[in-house]
């Protein structure tokens, strides 16, 4: 049972994991698993389940079927085996760190930077 929210676990394959983030796509599973494995994390890596699907309604007379949705994208669970892993604790208490030496920030891991700026802090004013 998860603390809460933020501190997600299941059994994969018969692994007890902390789930890291859930519905990634392949190149975000890339950027996760290079950077969590450059920490020293076992990292899992398994296909997320198909969304579900709500039952068609029967046709009346005269109707034609709906074309098919598409098929979903392919999406990711990432986890890793370390239970205690908790991505908020691992990034605000400085805990991991790029290839480059820096500190991994809040922007970094949601990639909205390429840079991790570690000198810069996370509180800092945005507006003018």
């Amino acid at each position: 049972m998860a603390i809460n929210q933020n501190h997600l676990f299941e059994e994969i394959d018969g692994v007890r994991c902390a789930i890291v983030e859930k519905n990634c796509s392949s190149e975000r599973v890339t950027f996760i698993r290079s950077l969590l494995e450059f920490n020293g994390y076992n990292v899992v890596v398994i296909p997320s389940p198909p969304p579900k699907v709500s039952p068609a309604k029967p046709l009346a007379e005269g109707e034609t079927a709906p074309p098919p949705p598409p098929p979903p994208p392919a999406t990711f669970t990432v986890a890793v085996t370390q239970t205690e892993f908790n991505v908020i604790n691992a990034i605000y208490g400085r805990l991991l760190h790029t290839k480059t030496g820096h500190v991994v920030t809040m922007k970094y891991w949601k990639q909205i930077d390429q840079v991790s700026d570690d000198y810069k802090p996370y509180f800092a004013k945005t507006w003018r």
